[in-house]
């Protein structure tokens, strides 16, 4: 007997248990099948950035993934097993950054991937969403009114839609035939490891720099809200990478003044190579890619997990649209072609973050990233002012009314600043009136479930034709 559920996501990492979790809060049947026993072990995307800490704070998770880490540390450079110095990670948040900051900092907080990974699968249980393990999807089978899909073991799933959110090696893209273009950012191999070390204190991120030659560096992070450390250390190309807990002590020894015994344990490891690749479709017909499936980063640069997220944010409320409110299959074309030019620009950052040429810093808060050019904008009024349809709509709090509070949830929002202009009914759509708030200048402002302006005028005209084709009123 075949299930019959609306959405089957396929990967259970942060990117497909967003997106559950945001269908589940829009009361669509989602059911998330992973191939693995049990949740991903390691700290591997551990920077989550001011952005992706916006979309947390709506999808309901922002207290415990605040309660769960921590700032990241100043770097301390060692050399011949003295302390050479500080060093700072992030650059400093500018003046011309103040018009859209977050209200969660300017730098990422640090939470294990692991951990990340708990909260979201916490949060959607609570909502009532599931996730089925064990489960390896083998094949699909698309026709113009849904996917089946077929598993190792047990009966065929039939969904609606499926997305594929099963990482940088996507079973479902390679199945589809989706090529993915991209190049080898580091051709040297690295080592990442989650450890438990004696004899470094855990107020910085210790940095050791190569001290002979053929050496690469090394550098231990302890993990906010954890005992462990994240031990990250390059190789020559060509290396083998001995990822048992002798050959990471022989490293963390070579490389350090550590003893080999002040590393007592290793929780989980992995030997990988630095690239940066981007899927040649974000979509299939009725097949979805997100996350790793659609884009792969280097490390460096903090972008990975949270350009993913932001994936499954952008996927979930049209999705929602579209099997809950009516709004036109046409809708879903939109999501590569917003996130698909948003994915290539963030990957160029990881990518220049990894070889030097960028600095973690304003490019790689992703506050600045918006839609701008999407055929979903509708900016009508002749001169904008200093937010514009597609852009991040900023949060602030005006005569005791915070904005995020209000936007906060599966809904639209209609924002008036400066104007009394005539507002149409919406029902489904909750209504903010600002007497004035210079971040936004004046006009009508309809805010998008996931946090950006998609219609802006001088008045309300066309504001209802514009929700009505988006789903938006009801």
């Amino acid at each position: 007997m075949t299930d019959v559920v609306d959405v089957v996501i396929v990967g259970a990492g942060p990117t497909g248990l967003a997106l559950a979790v945001d269908l589940a809060r829009r009361g669509v049947d989602a059911v998330v099948v992973e191939r693995a026993g049990g949740l991903f072990p390691g700290s591997r995307g551990k920077g989550i950035q001011p952005r992706t800490m916006e979309v947390f704070d709506d999808l309901g998770v922002l207290d415990a993934i605040r309660a769960a880490g921590g700032p990241y540390p100043v770097g301390m450079i060692w050399q011949n097993g003295e302390r050479a110095g500080e060093h700072r990670m992030f650059d400093p948040a500018e003046e011309s950054e103040e018009v859209g900051a977050s209200p969660y900092g300017a730098e990422p907080w640090m939470v294990p991937q692991w951990r990340t990974q708990e909260i979201l699968f916490a949060r959607l249980t609570e909502l009532g969403g599931r996730v089925e393990f064990g489960k390896e999807v083998v094949g699909l089978d698309q026709d113009a009114e849904g996917v089946t899909v077929a598993f190792a073991a047990g009966a065929p799933v039939r969904a609606r839609y499926v997305v594929a959110a099963d990482g940088g090696r996507s079973t479902i893209r390679r199945a589809l035939g989706i090529g993915m273009t991209g190049e080898t950012v580091d051709p040297n191999p690295i080592l990442v490891a989650d450890v438990r070390i004696t004899g470094l204190d855990r107020d910085n991120w210790h940095v050791f720099p190569p001290s002979g030659e053929g050496e690469g560096f090394m550098a231990i992070c302890p993990l906010a809200g954890t005992e462990d450390f994240q031990l990250v250390a390059q190789f020559p190309e060509g290396d083998h990478l001995d990822v048992s807990l002798e050959g990471i002590r022989k490293v963390a020894a070579a490389r350090s003044h550590l003893v080999p015994e002040d590393v007592t344990e290793v929780r989980w490891a992995s030997d990988f190579r630095p690239r940066a690749a981007l899927a040649d479709a974000f979509r299939a017909d009725r097949v979805f890619l997100a996350g790793d499936a659609a884009h792969v980063h280097s490390p460096a640069g903090g972008q990975g997990l949270n350009t993913s997220v932001q994936d499954a944010y952008n996927l979930g409320w049209k999705l929602g649209a579209v099997l809950r409110c009516g709004a036109p299959e046409s809708l879903l074309t939109t999501y590569e072609e917003e996130r698909r030019p948003i994915a290539a620009q963030m990957l160029g950052i990881s990518t220049g973050v990894h070889r030097g040429e960028i600095r973690r810093g304003e490019a790689t808060r992703q506050l600045g990233l918006g839609y701008r050019d999407s055929s979903l904008t509708a900016e009508t009024r002749p001169s904008p002012g200093p937010v514009h349809a597609g852009d991040r709509a900023p949060d602030g709090t005006v005569d005791g009314v915070r904005l995020f509070d209000t936007f906060r949830g599966p809904h639209w929002t209609l924002l008036t600043v400066a104007t009394a202009t005539a507002l149409p009914p919406l029902p489904a759509v909750p209504t903010v009136r600002l007497l004035s708030y210079e971040v936004y200048g004046t006009g009508v402002f309809l805010i998008r479930p996931d946090g950006y302006v998609g219609w802006a005028g001088a008045t309300a005209e066309g504001l209802t034709e514009y929700a009505a084709a988006m789903g938006a009123l009801g």
